[in-house]
């Protein structure tokens, strides 16, 4: 027999929760007053490496990163905020609650076509690009384009040549002084470390430092020979030239009150992220030059982009043709797919 609605009131009626409950969120999250500042040393699956205050005589701690932040990518070199259990005891694990603005990136793209951009390391205040004289041979095109991806990232290039006991480094090491880029050279010893460790200890002192290169240039040895507590896995460079790959994610290392860190060895290095403007940009003295060139252009020079700036610096004497040459060499690179 149907039932008579009209007899009905609202005790009747069955209301069913929704699947996430009746309850709404607070989109309100905690402050973290109470949060450490730390510096980011290693990234691996979801976990995050942290040294305390950068201070490399404390424990390092293991973190997540909490709900709030969502998909923030955080990288080596960021420092982050942590709550939690700092103790850095086996099987702990703290939250990192904040990311703070970086002060530099180093971003590369796997090609000039890929729009996703990979961050290398973050605050990093040198970018030593390790290229090795011989056994591989120097790639000048690599080493542009580590130079631009650091001028656009606010970072100071450091050339760093080895194994100069195969080869003589000048040649190759003269096409950069007209930049201002600092060259540093290191040999291969028959007993004990390389030679040049000293040069090289100076300019990452009291900093943070990333070193980059292809496979085999021996990235990995000059840190074994810094910070002997790396201990990093050392590969052959193959009968063909090209290194096999010793490092496989960016690590930081305490030394001499700074860091240095080790990131993968690469076959290229993408710049899909930046224009020759980003470049330029990066030499104060050029930047307001610049502003004066047609839109679009690229700083090429004749006949590419014949109205460039550039050319009336040279042409009046504030501006030295070395030095252009050498910068125009940079951005050809940026403009082309060969590393």
């Amino acid at each position: 027999m149907p039932r008579d609605i009209s007899r009905l009131d609202e005790s009747d009626v069955r209301v069913r929760p929704g699947r996430r409950g009746s309850r709404p969120r607070s989109k309100r999250r905690p402050a973290h007053a109470d949060a450490t500042r730390a510096m980011v040393t290693a990234v691996d699956r979801g976990r995050w490496t942290c040294a305390v205050d950068a201070d490399p005589g404390l424990p390092q701690v293991v973190a997540m990163r909490a709900r709030e932040l969502g998909r923030t990518p955080v990288v080596v070199g960021d420092r982050v905020d942590l709550v939690g259990d700092l103790s850095g005891e086996p099987d702990t694990l703290a939250r990192i609650v904040r990311v703070a603005e970086r002060d530099t990136v180093l971003r590369r793209t796997a090609d000039d076509t890929d729009p996703y951009e990979r961050i290398v390391v973050a605050n990093a205040q040198r970018l030593i690009v390790v290229t090795a004289v011989a056994d591989p041979v120097p790639r000048s095109g690599f080493v542009d384009r580590c130079l631009v991806a650091a001028f656009a990232g606010g970072l100071q290039p450091v050339l760093c040549l080895t194994k100069s006991d195969l080869a003589d480094p000048e040649p190759f090491a003269a096409q950069y002084r007209e930049l201002g880029v600092p060259v540093l050279v290191t040999g291969r010893s028959e007993s004990g470390p390389p030679s040049g460790l000293d040069a090289l200890r100076e300019e990452l002192s009291g900093r943070l430092c990333a070193l980059v290169g292809h496979s085999g240039v021996g990235k990995s040895t000059l840190v074994n020979a810094i910070v002997p507590a790396a201990t990093q896995a050392i590969g052959r460079v193959s009968g063909v030239g090209k290194g096999r790959h010793t490092t496989t994610a960016a690590l930081a290392f305490p030394h001499a009150e700074g860091w240095v860190v080790d990131t993968p060895g690469v076959r290229s290095f993408g710049l899909a992220h930046v224009g020759a403007d980003d470049v330029v940009a990066a030499f104060g003295d050029l930047a307001t030059a610049i502003e004066d060139c047609p839109r679009g252009c690229g700083h090429l020079g004749p006949p590419a982009d014949p109205e460039c700036a550039l050319d009336d610096l040279v042409a009046s004497g504030a501006l030295g043709g070395g030095r252009l040459e050498a910068l125009r060499r940079v951005l050809v690179a940026l403009a082309s797919d060969r590393f």
